[in-house]
This record gives C-alpha cells, structure tokens and sequence, in this order.
C-alpha cells in the first residue's frame, strides 16, 4: 500500500527541510525525500565549510598584519588536515542537528533517490509514496566546461574534499564561489591565481563593488587574469596542470585548478517527464510568484527554479509556501526584489536592492547616487592599504533608498540592519537623521553628502 502524505518534499537541504517542518507545524503530515546527508549543499559544501575556511583565512590575515599593531609573531601557516577535521567535525553535528528536528517536528525521512510516477507519487528506491503538494527542492551542482582535460581539475565540492593544502592553485570563474575561494586559498598561503573569462569578477554586482574588488586583489598580490578562456588542461611530465588558453598561452605549474565558473539544478534523474513538469533549456524548473509549476500541486523553490539560488531565499520561499497551503495565509509568498546578499571575500561584500544600472533602467533619471571611498581604521597603522567603498542608489524626489553596496572590513554584518530600513523604504534623510556611531565603517552611510 502506498504511504500518502500531505506534503512530500524532494531534497533534505535548507529549504526541503525547512518547508516540511513548517508544515507539519501547521498539523500537516510530512516527508523528506534525501539521498545523501541532510543540509543539502549549504551545509555540507557551501556556505557553512565555505565560512569556516574563511574564518580561517580571516584569523590568517589578522595575524600576518599582527606587526601593524606591535605583535610580533611569526607568520602564520596553517595545519590543512587540523581544520579540515575539525571543520568536518562541525558539519556531520549539523547534519545530526537536522535529522533530530526532523524527529521532533514529525517530519518522516526517507532516504533514496526519487523519482516520479505520476503527479502525485514519487518512487523512492523502489518504494511509492504519493502526496497532496509536492515540492521539488533538489539544489544544485557545480557545472564544469566542456573541454579536454577537464576533469584534470576539480569543482568547488571537491575543495571541500581536499586532504591537502594545494601548494599552486588556479581558481576559474568570476563569480561568488570563485573570489570566495580564491581569496581562502590565497590568505591561508596557497599561490593562487584567479582565472576569468572578461575583464572583471563579480559581473552582476555595482561597478563600485567590481573595481574595489581588483583594487584589493592588486593589493593582496593575489592575480588575476582577466579576459582568460581555458581551452585545454594537460598533464605535465612533473605531475602538475597546464592550462593553455584560447590565444595560445601556457599556464603552468598548477597542483590544483578549481572549476568555479557555474552550476546547474540537479533536476535530471527526477523523472518529471512522468509529472508534466516542464524545464527551460538550462534544467531549471519553471515556478511562478508562489513557487508553483506548470503542474498543479508540484512546487519548486531554491537552486531548482533558477530564481536566487541562495540558502536563505530557499527556506523563506519554502516557508512562505507552506504558511499558504497549510497556514491559511492566502497570498503568502517570497518578493524576490529587495534580496541582501554577501560575499566572504577580503573583505567581505554586501549588497541589497538595485544597482546603479539597474535603477537607471527602470526609473531613469530619477535615480541619484551617493559613494564614499576611505581606507578602514583597520588598516590605519600598515603598509597594506585595502580601500573601502559604499554606495547608495536613490530614487524620486524623497530620494528612497533602492540600493545599497558596501566593500570592505563589516560590510557582511553590518549590511543585515540596511536591508530591513531599505525594505521598509527609508530615504536619504532617513539615514541623513540616524546619528552615526563613531569610529565605524558603518557611519559612512549616514554621513554621506
């Protein structure tokens, strides 16, 4: 006899999870499908061992810059296997952490790979369930080029399996994964060298974010080829990667590259043929305002439908779904308009609602900026000089706040508190009547003229 649930959720990571649990608080009866460990990407190969290593990375930095302050220690290094043990460590009691509130939240964990029968039942290793709602929330995985010897490198998770500090690394890509990781492996000492197809990282952020961005790279002596396309990896006699590049050049000496330029949904295997679930070209599930696909009762939310692929924006949407469906609160969804976002660069980057471009386009020349460059007090007592850099993007005669973008040292938690006055549609003289808390990078924002 098949099980019926009310809600079947395909994936245990962030938003899975946190769909299926909201639900049965509401008295639904719940089930995770999940194949691997609980956490999904997030929590096993993104954002938490990712945080980790840059914490890392950060101690690293602050105690090679110990002199500025007149510490005298010796320069650090780090023991690799040390943190990747204790760091694993902190993962698998994360994954424990989520098995047990699935247990307390009555959620029932299925552990296999899913795959549909029909619209309302999913096979899982042989076994059917059916449900009410179902929600496809499969996550993602890094894509890696087309090219020959490809596979002499390796992808973003498979850092995260790394024994071994890589002595020379190239890291390939130009976009959050990319600089995050470079900037971990270059401060923890590995000689790294971002690799990108055009002339800058960071290609969705505001120009100011992208320059200060290469100004700190160019001030950490951590290169960067720009306008690079790879278009072979080969094997040297030496056990080392060669990269050679579109225009004929030979990059050389490498023990590690890292594939860092992409990722795609993890829809195929699914089945969803058998649903009438439709995918664009690129494998992402189409899903509406409230998350819902062409098929009735069959949602997709997170790194699935293409939209943000962020872990927060995975559990809102999730949450939200089921405070609909099952919370009686009609209407209920995730605005995809005013979504903070960080990157754990050095430093780090933070950066909520609309670019200078992008509110251009949309409202012309109602749009008036404010920036501000400085170097952190930070840095005021060494040689290296990392810049900083804000912005504020407003709009309209009251000049409401539509954007914000920091670079530098606080930027990843100072930019939480913005957001929630950004959403709620403070202005200029909103942040100009905020008395400013001194010395901080923070006041910046509300000294900005």
């Amino acid at each position: 006899m098949t099980e019926h649930y009310d809600l079947i959720a395909i994936g245990g990571g962030s938003g899975g999870i946190a769909t299926a649990r909201r639900a049965a608080a509401y008295g639904a009866h719940c089930a995770v499908i999940e194949r691997g460990r609980l956490g999904g990407t997030c929590v096993n190969v993104g954002c938490v061992p990712k945080k980790v290593m840059w914490n890392a990375a950060h101690v690293a930095d602050a105690v090679n810059r110990a002199g500025d302050y007149g510490f005298l220690l010796p320069r650090s290094r780090v023991e690799w296997a040390e943190l990747v043990s204790r760091r694993e460590n902190y993962v698998r009691r994360l994954n424990d952490i989520y098995r047990r509130n699935l247990d307390k939240s009555g959620v029932d964990l299925l552990t296999g790979y899913a795959r549909f029968a029909d619209p309302r039942t999913v096979e899982v290793d042989g076994a059917r369930v059916s449900a009410d709602h179902i929600v496809i929330a499969t996550g993602g995985r890094p894509d890696v080029p087309n090219i020959p010897g490809a596979e002499l490198g390796i992808d973003s998770d498979g850092f995260f399996a790394l024994d071994r500090q890589p002595r020379r690394c190239a890291v390939v890509g130009a976009g959050y994964i990319a600089v995050e990781l470079a900037g971990v492996l270059h401060h923890l000492g590995t000689e790294t060298t971002l690799v990108i197809r055009r002339g800058e990282p960071l290609r969705s952020f505001d120009p100011i974010i992208r320059q200060a961005m290469l100004e700190a790279m160019h001030a950490d002596r951590l290169p960067v080829l720009t306008n690079t396309t790879l278009t072979r990896l080969i094997r040297a006699s030496d056990g080392t990667i060669t990269a050679e590049t579109e225009d004929g050049r030979l990059l050389e000496g490498f023990d590690a590259l890292i594939w860092a330029a992409g990722r795609r949904p993890n829809s195929d295997g699914l089945a969803l043929e058998n649903a009438g679930v439709r995918l664009d070209a690129d494998g992402f599930i189409g899903a509406d305002r409230y998350e819902q696909t062409n098929v009735p009762g069959i949602y997709a939310i997170g790194d699935a439908n293409g939209k943000v692929p962020l872990t927060p924006v995975a559990i809102a949407a999730g949450r939200r779904l089921a405070d609909r469906v099952f919370g009686g609160k009609e209407g209920r969804h995730l605005d995809y308009d005013c979504i903070p976002t960080v990157v754990f660069s050095h430093p780090p980057i933070g950066a909520v609602g609309l670019t200078e471009a992008e509110a251009r386009e949309r409202y012309g020349d109602d749009v008036q900026c404010f920036q501000s460059g400085f170097i952190s007090l930070e840095y005021a007592l060494g040689s290296l000089k990392r810049r900083s850099a804000m912005k504020l993007v407003t709009v309209g005669p009251a000049r409401r706040i539509v954007g914000v973008h920091l670079f530098g040292p606080g930027s990843d938690e100072m930019l939480q508190g913005f957001a929630v006055a950004v959403r709620m549609g403070a202005t200029k003289q909103d942040f100009d009547d905020t008395v400013a808390i001194h010395p901080t990078s923070a006041e910046e924002l509300v000294t900005m003229t």
